[in-house]
């Protein structure tokens, strides 16, 4: 899962946001689809008549190391420069072989084996293999730094070996549901084997950088440009484009004036555009919007009391928000419904649990009575009784006599926060409380200092739920204050753990499911996390630079930030003359390859469609 978009691939916030999915994989087709994109005449491109693609961003990148990214950006190039075991289907997010083709478990469910494809180099000429693999887990395993980002993944694992060039064998240590979603990037061992500490080590220095996914990373500045090339010999076949350039963008105005001139190919937004922008945007000649439903939720976080697994207490959240009923009574004093129609303007629907509507089998809704519906009576009756209670200026006084006021930590590239923001002013504001926002470009500083008391929060969520879910177990704290931690909030709760190991162990994907809502109704009730909304993904791109383009899921779904590398791999310049592309957002099948894939142990056939030329990617 991406994390924060912003926060962390993964938040909008703090971090970028991944995902993983359990479930055997069932018997279906990887349709490669196409797109297009012309190039581009920012000062990033290329030169020689190479197709460019360019996409604007409002986001910049927080590490190219795979070990350390969280921020969606960050994490989207990673899932475009290195394979992972499997890989998701654009169709409908089914697992589908990655730079594994085979897996299979053990009776006891302990033990699981994957093949490990024979047709994936690394970009410096070197044949990838499960050594690679091998060393990746076990680096995550034995050194924090390298477990910085997606240490969850292995926390269960007892031993990883490789008893052959193709073969993985990963020995766990209690059953692990989400071994067929392990949304790690494997790295090549005889480069990164020479990195002294991985909790520093950007990747940034040394181009091009090493891969063996449908790109390569070849260029990189700082808070301007990320700069990847077509990865011609990828085993799926090469992208379409020659290069794709993420050009970073602080003002998200600018962005869309840079589409308008055609000076980049692909607007995201910050991850969406606002209603207002895609509305202006529509109807435009040689512009096309995308709006469908999202991946990511929209979130009001609260700080819990930031803590380490030491037990030190760091921090200056305000003590008031220790209290449930406090958090539950601003809970309450939010109205879903007008942040919905007058922020999102209707592109995007009310919030309540932790995954979106999109993820059907793990979406949860409270129940009548658990609601903690829109009610500003009860919420000030929830105050009161928390002692917390107005003077005769109607201001709401904290234990210390002093008044409320709640600094809310926003992201300055983010319209939404500021807007939401102006209400929350309004809505608290009548319970007698004051907010303070502080917009920055970088919340991430604060953020992981504790230094706030509620921050807009938002995660891109993967087709299995579990990462996005362990961020807020106690095992995901900093190990000391002065350690960067797994955590999004510093949520630690007995139950609400007890509820993760049991999700992780079940095979079973319906009581799994069932699980999973009962953690989400864990968060709603405690209230450290307000799920205000599911926006819809609203992007736009040019379709005289852009000829077809795969969205996720293929039939409405997103461009940008997807659980895996379709779009931009499959994207088809429009001056490419390729028959089988399309002007629509959504792809369309460009071959079908003569190899089926069988799944060992799962019973399964995947029939594995590439096309016939070495012209994809991801």
């Amino acid at each position: 899962m991406n994390r924060h978009d912003q926060h962390g691939s993964g938040r909008t916030s703090h971090r970028p946001w991944r995902t993983r999915l359990l479930a055997a994989a069932g018997a279906g087709a990887l349709l490669l689809a196409s797109g297009a994109v012309a190039p581009s005449v920012s000062a990033a491109d290329g030169d020689g008549g190479d197709k460019v693609l360019t996409v604007a961003v409002a986001q910049s990148v927080d590490s190219l190391s795979p070990f350390l990214a969280v921020r969606l950006l960050s994490t989207s190039i990673h899932r475009l420069t290195y394979e992972y075991l499997t890989n998701y289907d654009a169709k409908d997010n089914h697992v589908i072989p990655g730079l594994a083709t085979e897996w299979k478990s053990s009776p006891d469910k302990l033990t699981w084996t994957y093949t490990i494809r024979s047709d994936s180099k690394w970009s410096d000429g070197e044949q990838a293999t499960a050594e690679d693999a091998a060393w990746t887990f076990n680096t995550m395993m034995t050194d924090p730094g390298a477990a910085t980002a997606n240490g969850s993944f292995v926390g269960n694992f007892a031993k990883v070996t490789a008893p052959s060039p193709t073969q993985l064998v990963i020995r766990l240590k209690k059953p692990q549901a989400t071994m067929t979603a392990l949304d790690v990037p494997i790295v090549p061992k005889h480069v990164w084997e020479k990195v002294d500490d991985f909790s520093k080590f950007n990747n940034d220095k040394d181009f091009p950088v090493v891969g063996n996914g449908p790109f390569v990373l070849t260029d990189y500045k700082p808070d301007s440009y990320v700069r990847l090339k077509a990865n011609k010999d990828f085993w799926r076949g090469a992208p379409k484009f020659d290069e794709l350039v993420f050009r970073y963008y602080k003002d998200q105005d600018a962005a869309v004036a840079a589409l308008r001139k055609g000076e980049v190919s692909f607007v995201a937004g910050s991850p969406s555009l606002t209603p207002a922008q895609a509305d202006s945007l529509k109807g435009e000649e040689n512009i096309r919007v995308n709006d469908a439903p999202g991946r990511r939720f929209y979130a009001l976080a609260t700080n819990p009391g930031a803590r380490a697994k030491d037990g030190t207490k760091f921090g200056d959240g305000d003590p008031s928000l220790l209290d449930q009923r406090v958090r539950n009574a601003l809970f309450m004093a939010v109205d879903r419904k007008a942040i919905v129609d007058k922020v999102f303007q209707g592109h995007a629907v009310e919030g309540a649990g932790y995954i979106p509507p999109r993820f059907s089998s793990y979406f949860f809704e409270p129940s009548a009575g658990q609601e903690l519906a829109y009610d500003p009576k009860k919420a000030a009756q929830l105050l009161d009784e928390a002692g917390y209670r107005t003077n005769g200026d109607g201001k709401r006084l904290g234990k210390d006599g002093k008044p409320l006021d709640y600094r809310i930590l926003c992201h300055a590239t983010d319209p939404n926060d500021k807007a939401v923001g102006k209400y929350l002013q309004e809505w608290w504001g009548e319970l007698g409380i004051s907010v303070t926002l502080n917009c920055l470009d970088n919340v991430t500083d604060p953020w992981l200092a504790g230094k706030y008391d509620l921050a807009f929060d938002g995660w891109s969520v993967n087709p299995d739920p579990d990462f996005v879910l362990s961020i807020h177990t106690c095992d995901a704290l900093p190990a000391t204050p002065k350690d960067t931690g797994a955590t999004d909030n510093f949520i630690c709760d007995k139950q609400y753990d007890e509820l993760y190991a049991r999700q992780l162990g079940e095979y079973d994907a319906d009581k799994r499911a069932e699980i999973v809502k009962q953690m989400q109704s864990r968060l709603y009730d405690t209230g450290y996390m307000n799920v205000m909304a599911y926006p819809n993904a609203v992007e736009a791109y040019r379709t005289d630079q852009i000829e077809s383009i795969t969205t996720m899921p293929s039939d409405a779904g997103n461009i940008y930030g997807q659980d895996g590398y379709w779009s931009w791999w499959s994207a088809v310049p429009a001056d490419s003359g390729d028959s089988s592309g399309s002007s629509s957002s959504t792809g369309t099948v460009i071959g079908i390859v003569a190899g089926v894939v069988v799944l060992v142990g799962l019973g399964v056939l995947f029939a594995v469609r590439r096309r016939a030329s070495a012209d994809d990617r991801e």
